[in-house]
């Protein structure tokens, strides 16, 4: 009846002139044109002539039915939520009404209030299709967030991504949702996309601490700490029990302090402690990729100083599995490999930085590199001789007539077929070495890693002897006698 469905009391005081029944016919105007803008999509105008239709008739539910599925179509889905359950409170036998409030808790993600909704629904009208799917939507919803919660505890945080979007696909609306992939997303270093959904929350509800806390962890993962720390304060004080906030908050604070403590203790020279601190600052967060790939970095800057170079090298590998991108760990674990005379990985590190920055330094090392590779694949005259690179004249001749007097064939006459031919192959090599090292114009190429064929020298033919000769001299050449078992004594002729 009209006297039902219209309260004038809530009405304009215009309207006290009209009858009951003008109103609801005034009203159904209104309710009319209102569905004539929804057909056009026109939601706006639709929201405003239902609007009238309910300030004429407060009391008709299929008045706040309509309105909700325009707000629902606006995606205003908390206002819509108030209008559906306004409208089923007026007529609990309203089923639209019972629906359009079951889909707006499963938009914002309330799975199980929106599965009682849509109960009453089937106790109403049990062959309901639309009811039917709506429980399963709502049951997946359920299964997902169970999924992710396991997902979570175990740190898979890809199965937590996956989940919430399967999730988000039938609950929109849910910043519960949006923000657990938000903050997996930065777990997963995929900070650009975790920023961009918390900046989307932050611009419809500048207060949502969960969404502050989020921002605060992007800025705080990128090694941004003083500002990541204003966002979790921001946090804490919108919501002074957000524990997770509040333990970032504290780690930040931790991190920044015991990075700072390792890097003064570097400066000071005291190298031990350094290492120690950049030790402890490792062990406050796991998940802080990129602030951790620099610890490990800086620690194997002081592992080189230590001469732990073989650890340098590791932390330098775990910064890059860390962060694949940081040019620097490269540069460092080249330099290590460079030390600890591992060429090969040498070029493949600086091989890497240079396709990434293309700068002369870096081509000047990689170069460096090259060089040192292709002299580490010749013979090594300096170890043959057994002398350091920064050997005199005077300290290279003893060297030749200390290893030509051991390993000449003369002296091995009496041995097995085998060691005769070691040893005139070393005999061989000490001869080599001697010519290249002791002429300063062949000496100078083989440091620069020339190749000494380029000088008209071939290796493959050359006569140890001729050396040997024109090294002792005199016109009866040189010889061992034996005078005793395993006894030599030389002679000149």
């Amino acid at each position: 009846m009209a006297t039902e469905n219209c309260d004038a009391m809530n009405m304009d005081p215009d309207a006290d002139l009209l009858s009951d029944e003008e109103l609801e016919r005034e009203a159904e105007g209104f309710k009319e044109q209102g569905n004539a803008f929804y057909i056009k999509k026109d939601y706006a105008e639709a929201f405003n002539y239902y609007t009238k239709a309910i300030d004429m008739c407060p009391k008709n539910a299929s008045y706040y039915g309509n309105r909700a599925a325009t707000l629902m179509m606006l995606c205003r889905y908390r206002e819509a939520l108030e209008d559906s359950q306004q409208a089923v409170r007026l007529d609990n036998t309203f089923v639209k009404g019972h629906l359009r409030e079951g889909k707006c808790h499963l938009s914002l993600g309330n799975a199980m209030a929106a599965n009682r909704c849509f109960q009453r629904v089937l106790e109403l009208e049990p062959d309901n299709s639309q009811a039917q799917q709506e429980v399963k939507n709502t049951e997946a919803i359920l299964e997902y967030e169970r999924m992710a919660e396991i997902g979570f505890d175990k740190r898979d945080y890809r199965m937590v991504v996956f989940c919430m979007d399967r999730a988000l696909d039938s609950a929109p609306a849910c910043h519960k949702f949006k923000i657990l992939k938000a903050e997996c997303l930065a777990l997963l270093g995929r900070y650009p996309e975790a920023q961009a959904v918390a900046s989307d929350i932050l611009r419809m509800d500048s207060t949502n601490a969960d969404a502050l806390y989020v921002r605060g962890l992007c800025l705080y993962y990128e090694d941004c700490i003083d500002k990541a720390v204003q966002f979790f304060v921001q946090a804490l004080r919108m919501a002074p029990d957000h524990d997770k906030a509040r333990l970032a908050c504290r780690n930040a604070k931790a991190l920044k302090a015991k990075k700072e403590e390792g890097n003064k203790a570097f400066k000071d020279g005291n190298f031990e402690a350094a290492y120690d601190l950049y030790s402890d600052a490792l062990t406050i967060d796991p998940n802080n990729i990129k602030t951790n790939a620099k610890l490990y970095c800086n620690r194997a800057t002081v592992g080189s100083k230590l001469n732990k170079l073989e650890q340098a090298i590791e932390d330098c590998t775990k910064a890059i599995k860390l962060d694949e991108t940081y040019i620097k760990a490269y540069l460092r674990r080249a330099q290590c490999y460079m030390d600890t005379e591992q060429y090969e990985e040498a070029v493949r590190d600086y091989e890497k930085v240079y396709q990434t920055e293309h700068t002369k330094e870096h081509k000047h090392l990689l170069k460096n590199a090259q060089l040192e590779l292709k002299k580490s694949k010749r013979k090594d005259y300096y170890k043959v001789l057994g002398v350091d690179k920064n050997a005199t004249e005077d300290e290279i001749k003893k060297a030749y007539r200390k290893r030509a007097l051991l390993h000449h064939p003369d002296r091995h006459s009496g041995a097995s077929t085998e060691v005769q031919k070691e040893e005139e192959k070393k005999f061989k090599e000490v001869g080599e070495a001697f010519s290249v090292l002791s002429d300063p114009k062949k000496k100078s190429r083989y440091d620069s890693g020339q190749d000494l064929e380029d000088d008209g020298m071939n290796m493959g033919d050359f006569d140890a002897n001729n050396i040997f000769k024109a090294f002792f001299g005199g016109p009866g050449g040189f010889s061992f006698e034996a005078s005793g078992p395993g006894n030599f004594f030389f002679q000149f002729g």
